[in-house]
């Protein structure tokens, strides 16, 4: 464990609200069944990146901000999001060492596991059944996941973030 001071936590939250704006910003309906789950995927990264000082606490934080903020049962994304956080800090070191291919995979499979758990939150509180698009984040997910993890590592080295 490094013994170095934290620093560029603005840039942490820099990139968590930016994902926040993109996730709420609008779309035309079309496009909107594929916006990617940018804070999930933010999120994802630093956890990845910096599991000592992004973990479970932080990602169950954003997620109960995206539940106000889409105005959803409360701790709906809060639990998926923590599950997630906890799932990525447990094989963060193998994670790593995956080729970009291999950890979009891997991405897919945790955004659809957040997509399940979205899923059975609205069958309990006796919403509406979503469809097939209910599932397609988890692909454009996937299909971003390498421009994410290339341009948050490089703000990661340009503003020295540990």
């Amino acid at each position: 464990m490094s013994k170095a001071p934290h620093s560029g936590g603005w840039v942490i939250l820099a990139s968590a609200l930016l994902a926040l704006v993109l996730t709420v910003a609008p779309l035309p309906a079309l496009l909107e069944a594929w916006r990617p789950p940018w804070l999930l995927l933010v999120t994802i990264y630093w956890v990845l990146a910096l599991p000592e000082r992004i973990g479970v606490g932080m990602a169950w934080a954003g997620g109960l901000l995206l539940d106000v903020v889409q105005g959803l049962p409360l701790g709906a994304h809060a639990l998926a999001f923590a599950l997630v956080a906890w799932l990525t800090m447990k094989l963060h070191r193998r994670l790593r060492i995956f080729p970009l291919w291999q950890q979009a995979m891997t991405v897919l499979l945790l955004t659809l596991l957040v997509r399940m758990l979205l899923f059975w939150v609205e069958g309990l509180t006796g919403g509406p059944t979503p469809g097939w698009w209910h599932w397609s984040p988890a692909l454009t997910a996937m299909a971003v996941w390498p421009l994410i993890f290339l341009g948050l590592r490089e703000m990661r080295r340009r503003f020295d973030v540990r």
